[in-house]
C-alpha cells in the first residue's frame, strides 16, 4: 500500500513540475520573441521555430549522448509522418494569422478544445462528462472575451484556420497515444520526431515568411543583439518544446489546451504590467471568467478520477487519470503564443 501511494505521490509531483516548466518557458519565451520580433524587427516566425527544433535536437542528442536517458527505438515511419505533421501543423498556424485578423485566428485556437474533445469521443471512445464540457465552454468564453476583438472573414483564411485546426488536434492526440501506446517517454518522442519537425520547417519556414512579410531572411541583417535573442529563444524552446511533450503525455491533449488557453490571460497580465500595453475592464472580466473555467475543469476531472479509484484501486489506474488534478496546482496558468503572435506574428513552438 505504501509502495501504491509513493507512485501515485510521484506522478503527481512529476505532472505538477511539467505544468509549472510549462507555463515558466512558454511565459518566458512569449516575452523573448516579442521583444525580438517588435522591437528589433525580426519577423520570421516560422524559420525561427524551425532554429528552436533543431537546437532541441542537438541538446538532446548530447543529452542522449551523456546518457541521461534512453534512445528507444520506434518505427520511422510513424516518427516521420508524426514529425512531418507537427511541423505542418505550425506552418498551417502561422498562415492563418497572416491571412486572418486576429480576432479570428484566436476563434481558430479556441476551435482546438471542442475539436480535440470530437475526436477523442468518436476515435478513442474517451467520454467526457457534462460538468466537464460545461467547465470547457466557461474557460473559453472567458478567453475569448478577455483576447477577442476584431472579427474579418475570408475564404482562404478560414481554409487555412481549419486546416490548422485539424492538424494541431491530431498532432496533440498522437504525442499523448504514441507515448502511453509505445511505452515511450516524451523526452524519447521528441528526439526522434524533431529531427523531422526541424526539416519540413527548415525548408518551408523562409517561403512562408517571405510571402507573410515580404522580406527575406537570409537576406536580413543580423546585429549582435539580434543574435543574442535568437540564441536566448532558441535556449528557451527547448525547454517549450520538452515541456510541451512531458504535458500531454502526463495528462491529455485537452488538459495541456486548457493550460495553454490559461497561459493566455497570464500574457495579458504581463504585458499590462511590465510592457504597458493596453488593459481594459472587459480583459479583467474574461481573464476571471477563464480562471473559473479552469478551477471547475480540476475540480470536476478530480472527482471524476476519484469516482474511477473506487470501481478500480489499481494503482495503474489511479496514476493514468491523475491529470487534472494536479491542474488544481496550476490555476494562475494561461496560454503562450497568442500574445507573441499579436505583437509580431510569433509562432508556437
Amino acid at each position: 500500500m505504501l509502495m501504491k501511494m509513493g507512485e501515485i505521490a510521484g506522478f503527481q509531483v512529476g505532472v505538477v513540475g511539467a505544468l509549472f516548466l510549462s507555463v515558466a518557458s512558454s511565459v518566458s519565451i512569449v516575452i523573448c520573441n516579442k521583444a525580438l520580433m517588435s522591437n528589433l524587427g525580426f519577423p520570421f516566425a516560422t524559420t525561427l521555430t524551425s532554429w528552436h527544433l533543431m537546437v532541441t535536437y542537438c541538446t538532446l542528442h548530447v543529452a542522449q549522448r551523456l546518457n541521461f536517458f534512453d534512445n528507444k527505438p520506434i518505427e520511422m515511419k510513424t516518427v516521420i509522418l508524426f514529425g512531418i505533421l507537427n511541423g505542418v501543423s505550425i506552418g498551417f498556424l502561422n498562415l492563418s494569422l497572416g491571412f486572418n485578423s486576429i480576432g479570428f485566428y484566436q476563434m481558430t485556437k479556441l476551435a482546438i478544445i471542442p475539436f480535440t474533445v470530437l475526436l477523442e469521443t468518436i476515435f478513442l471512445k474517451k467520454q467526457f462528462s457534462q460538468k466537464i464540457k460545461f467547465s470547457l465552454f466557461f474557460l473559453l468564453v472567458g478567453v475569448g472575451v478577455a483576447s477577442v476583438t476584431d472579427m474579418q472573414l475570408n475564404f482562404v483564411g478560414t481554409i487555412l484556420s481549419l486546416l490548422a485546426i485539424i492538424t494541431t488536434c491530431v498532432g496533440q492526440i498522437l504525442t499523448n497515444t504514441i507515448q502511453k501506446r509505445l511505452n515511450v517517454s516524451s523526452t524519447q518522442l521528441l528526439y526522434q520526431s524533431s529531427p523531422f519537425q526541424a526539416a519540413i520547417l527548415f525548408v518551408t519556414g523562409p517561403l512562408v515568411d517571405q510571402f507573410l512579410t515580404k522580406q527575406n531572411v537570409f537576406a536580413h541583417k543580423y546585429s549582435p543583439i539580434v543574435l543574442a535573442f535568437i540564441v536566448l529563444s532558441c535556449l528557451i524552446a527547448v525547454s517549450v518544446n520538452f515541456s510541451t511533450f512531458l504535458v500531454i503525455g502526463k495528462t491529455s491533449p485537452v488538459t495541456y489546451q486548457v493550460l495553454g488557453h490559461l497561459k493566455t490571460c497570464l500574457v495579458l497580465a504581463f504585458g499590462y504590467t511590465l510592457l504597458h500595453d493596453p488593459f481594459t475592464p472587459r480583459n479583467i472580466i474574461g481573464i476571471l471568467i477563464a480562471i473559473l473555467g479552469m478551477v471547475l475543469y480540476s475540480y470536476f476531472c478530480t472527482l471524476g478520477n476519484k469516482k474511477r479509484q473506487l470501481l478500480d484501486p489499481s494503482p495503474a489506474s489511479q496514476i493514468k487519470d491523475k491529470e487534472a488534478g494536479a491542474l488544481l496546482a496550476g490555476k494562475n496558468m494561461e496560454k503562450e503564443s497568442y500574445e507573441a503572435k499579436k505583437s509580431a506574428k510569433d509562432s508556437l513552438v
